[in-house]
């Protein structure tokens, strides 16, 4: 797939790993840089399959290849659950390409933050990569939410899958409770801040809209990170068990934690039964949503 002279080549990607059919049409790239979409990477199939899907779609609307990649765990997936295709990781997959004469790469970050995936993993495995296997360009793009001017997209995600959980469930929306995955980084965890903040504005000063976390260290060192989901739902249960709590979900696939089977399904389940009355109810993954592909638009024009 890499061109060793440059030239713009044609890419049938009818066959590409999660792509939709979408007739023989095939599509032009610029075939000197390996453009990546990248996430943390998971043991579950589905998340792997969302990965596919999300980067199938996005390589159609750029007319670029779009490689889903992640950056640990998927390749321990059987790829019999994946349609017999392993996930790609990383640092394999760059040492692989680097092979096959690539030299320029691009990162579409499917992080809403600057965890430690960007500011060391990846830095980390390239430098490791370069003094081994000489030298290459990567270029990575800002996160999802890139403070500390924000993304008001993302705001409206959430707020559209909360609007859309309400009407599928028959509720009305006055109370809120945006969830993520937690994080020991203060910068982290100010993204779910920004993203409240422009909830509570865009759903109204009728709705209450606390935030939970799933993970969190222990002691007061952490106290910036918040409330685990369970103590959140259970406060709000002894406090009105009549009115519901809609869960906006900030993930983007499923997995351990959010999606079917997972966590906080779990939780939510565990809630109901302790407070007979109390409905928690989680609204679909920031994943699911049409728009997050503009977003991922904007990142990939942003790195040109």
């Amino acid at each position: 797939m890499v061109s060793d002279t440059g030239r713009r080549q044609t890419l049938d990607l009818s066959n590409c790993p999660g792509a939709r059919r979408h007739g023989p049409k095939a599509l032009s790239y610029g075939a000197m840089r390996t453009v990546m979409l990248v996430d943390n990477g998971s043991r579950r199939a589905e998340a792997a399959l969302s990965l596919r899907r999300l980067a199938a779609d996005l390589s159609h609307q750029l007319g670029e290849m779009v490689h889903p990649v992640s950056l640990l765990h998927s390749s321990e997936i059987p790829p019999e659950r994946l349609d017999g295709r392993p996930a790609e990781t990383f640092e394999a997959f760059v040492r692989r390409q680097l092979a096959a004469g690539a030299r320029a790469f691009a990162v579409l970050p499917l992080f809403f933050g600057r965890s430690r995936a960007l500011t060391e993993f990846i830095p980390d495995t390239a430098a490791a990569l370069r003094h081994e296997l000489g030298r290459f360009d990567l270029e990575v793009a800002d996160p999802l939410v890139p403070l500390p001017g924000g993304e008001p997209r993302l705001v409206e995600i959430l707020c559209d899958q909360v609007r859309q959980a309400a009407a599928v469930e028959g509720l009305s929306i006055y109370r809120v409770v945006l969830v993520d995955h937690g994080s020991p980084i203060p910068e982290v965890t100010a993204v779910r801040r920004w993203l409240a903040a422009g909830m509570r504005v865009a759903l109204g000063d009728q709705v209450t809209l606390d935030e939970a976390v799933m993970e969190r260290r222990a002691g007061s060192a952490y106290d910036f990170n918040g409330a685990l989901l369970e103590d959140q739902l259970a406060r709000m249960a002894a406090e009105d068990q009549s009115t519901p709590a809609i869960l906006a979900m900030l993930f983007l696939s499923p997995g351990r934690h959010a999606g079917p089977g997972g966590d906080i399904e779990r939780i939510c389940r565990t809630a109901e039964k302790a407070h007979p009355g109390f409905r928690a109810c989680p609204a679909a993954l920031v994943g699911s949503h049409p728009r997050l592909l503009e977003i991922l638009r904007s990142r990939y024009e942003q790195i040109g």
